[in-house]
């Protein structure tokens, strides 16, 4: 009895009705939505726990000057360099080349006087002038035919043809000639200074600017008087006008005496004009006037603008903010509340709002004044602190703004 061996045939495993496996894209797409799903839900409970937080934005402390004023007053703009232009005699007003408003440069001719009586006395001074330097030419000449008609008798005497009688009388013919000369030349001196003396006078007869400014009232006509010194019981100018140097300008204080202690020289102040209200104005102390007003009480303290404006006028009225020199002088110093800065470990800090979360900063806090806090270091301009940190507060903590 025989049976048939078994072939490798036989022990294949017949693999034709498995199921067939599942595509590596789907489950890669499935793995996918479920990270979604997972890190949504994780976003879910995270916003959920986000401290609710009030912030404030830190302000630049150049930007915030009420916040550091340390006195207010009041008082106005005046010209440290004005005149009233007068002349230097009393005469008639001819001309007036000026009007309100008007620029003028120094040396510039303002107004001109009658000038008939000096011209006339010039004229007759010139011609003074003029013949005592004829009458040098024709001393001169009679001096040389004098010394030649000398010179001609000495000769004569030598050969005894000549008395000496008429040897002395040339000799005193020349020198007399010499000495009225002499006289005539300085007669010349004076008569060139004559004639200076009512040049000059004719030039005072031109009223001209004093400095470069601009004139701002116009007090004289042509045909009226006009006298350095008051004169003809008011119906005499003392000046056609008055010029300001516009360059000049600043305002005056009077502080009180009780407050003047607020004041040093340099000091930061902000000026408002009472016809540009919202317009602020940098300035600075000039100067503290080393005297008191007995009758007011009050120290004098004149105010600089930092730049001048062509709508800053003589006489304005101008309220002025002094600042505290201490805070403004810190470049970069910060103002915040007071209630955002804490202190931890011996230090100060502040939390600052950082892509929806709470960063903890280190801060030097310059000055505290009121509900203001001044920092020198930590926070810059423009970033928001947390006010009135919340429990639970740290840093890296997720807060949301109220």
């Amino acid at each position: 009895m025989s049976s048939e061996k078994p072939t490798i045939d036989a022990l294949r495993i017949d693999r034709s009705d498995a199921p067939a496996p599942r595509s590596r894209s789907g489950l890669l797409g499935a793995g996918i939505v479920v990270l979604m799903v997972v890190v949504f839900m994780f976003w879910w409970l995270n916003r959920s726990k986000a401290i609710e937080v009030r912030t404030a934005a830190a302000q630049q402390a150049g930007s915030a000057t009420a916040d550091h004023t340390v006195l207010n007053a009041s008082g106005y703009v005046t010209a440290r360099r004005r005149a009233t232009v007068s002349s230097k005699v009393t005469g008639k007003i001819v001309e007036v080349l000026i009007e309100e408003g008007l620029k003028v440069k120094a040396g510039q001719v303002l107004a001109r006087l009658d000038d008939t009586n000096v011209r006339a006395s010039l004229e007759l001074a010139q011609a003074q002038l003029e013949s005592s330097k004829t009458a040098v030419d024709e001393t001169r000449a009679l001096l040389k035919q004098a010394d030649q008609e000398y010179h001609r008798v000495i000769e004569l005497e030598k050969q005894k043809v000549s008395s000496p009688s008429e040897l002395d009388r040339a000799e005193s013919d020349a020198r007399s000639l010499q000495a009225r000369l002499s006289r005539q030349e300085r007669d010349i001196t004076v008569s060139e200074r004559t004639v200076a003396t009512w040049q000059q006078q004719m030039d005072d007869m031109i009223i001209r600017a004093p400095f470069d400014g601009v004139v701002t009232t116009k007090d004289a006509q042509p045909g009226e008087m006009i006298s350095p010194v008051s004169a003809g019981g008011g119906f005499t100018r003392t000046g056609i006008g008055t010029i300001v140097d516009m360059s000049s300008l600043e305002i005056e204080i009077d502080v009180n005496e009780s407050y003047i202690k607020r004041v040093e020289s340099g000091q930061p102040v902000e000026a408002t004009l009472d016809a540009y209200p919202e317009w602020k104005i940098p300035c600075k102390v000039i100067a503290i006037i080393p005297t008191a007003d007995r009758q007011k009480s009050t120290v004098k303290v004149r105010i600089g603008f930092d730049q001048l404006d062509p709508r800053i006028l003589p006489e304005m009225a101008a309220k002025v903010a002094f600042r505290d020199t201490a805070v403004a002088t810190t470049d970069h110093s910060v103002i915040i509340p007071k209630s955002s800065v804490r202190s931890q470990d011996g230090r100060d800090i502040v939390y600052v709002l950082q892509s929806a979360h709470a960063e903890r900063r280190a801060v030097t806090v310059a000055r505290a004044e009121d509900d203001k806090a001044i920092l020198s270091a930590g926070v810059m301009a423009g970033e928001k602190v947390i006010v009135d940190s919340p429990a639970g507060l740290a840093d890296g903590v997720p807060v949301k703004e109220q």
